[in-house]
């Protein structure tokens, strides 16, 4: 078994890999007395791309998950290569009007997969995370993503203040969500190139970061609750943004 595997537990997960870019996969294992009609189909798919297929132990499932809740199925993969900040500017110049999601310190893995999944059906060009103050891309993080962890470009950077200081000279405008800013969402211009900086859990965005931001704004919120789930801002960040460039 080598060194950089990595683990995909659940249904869902599972499914997303074997549809979509299987060609990591090294192996699936699927609990031996399982008889959901969903793992023999998957068992099947993979068996038709010629991905070994093992029938395995629940105790055993239960190690390779570490804990996730895997469903009946776990696949071994290659782990993905790492980007790191030598790779924002090949992908900054492959897209005409990048977009750009900077996460400061997510570390809770359910909320990171969550916003590595709006972040793929909003269709960003990738999303940066700072390597010391954010949750690993783990097997928690695949099975919340629902696959779209395997999807999209995810790029860890040493020095996020530095990062974003160099993604503004590449011409990207950083809009940091803030519940404090004066400045509405949905007042702010996300049609060019931009990049939605979202804080962490409780915290939010650190002063570093918020004072690298281009502009400040909030999510308007009429009710009694004055924050939002970090992985519910988020969605509504990026897919006001993708109204905004469908127009």
């Amino acid at each position: 078994m080598a060194d950089n595997d990595r683990w995909i537990a659940g249904i869902n997960a599972a499914a997303a890999v074997l549809d979509g870019d299987a060609v990591g996969v090294r192996e699936v294992m699927v609990e031996a007395r399982a008889r959901n009609p969903r793992l023999v189909e998957l068992a099947e798919l993979a068996r038709a791309q010629g991905i070994a297929v093992n029938r395995v132990g629940s105790e055993a499932l239960d190690r390779m998950a570490g804990g996730v809740r895997h469903q009946g199925i776990v696949l071994r993969c290659m782990a993905a290569r790492s980007l790191d900040e030598h790779d924002l500017d090949a992908l900054l110049a492959a897209t005409e009007r990048p977009l750009l999601l900077v996460l400061d310190g997510v570390q809770d893995p359910h909320n990171l997969g969550a916003c590595l999944r709006s972040a793929a059906a909003a269709g960003v060009t990738a999303v940066v995370l700072p390597k010391d103050r954010s949750a690993p891309v783990n097997a928690t993080v695949h099975k919340t993503s629902a696959g779209a962890a395997d999807r999209i470009s995810v790029v860890r950077v040493t020095n996020l203040a530095r990062t974003l200081e160099s993604l503004k000279q590449a011409g990207v405008w950083l809009v940091g969500l803030a519940g404090e800013a004066q400045a509405s969402l949905y007042s702010m211009d996300l049609a060019g190139a931009v990049g939605i900086v979202v804080g962490g859990e409780g915290e939010g965005l650190r002063r570093l970061t918020r004072e690298r931001c281009d502009f400040l704004a909030r999510i308007p919120m009429p009710g009694e609750m004055e924050s939002l789930n970090v992985s519910v801002a988020t969605g509504i960040a990026l897919f006001e943004a993708v109204r905004q460039r469908a127009g």
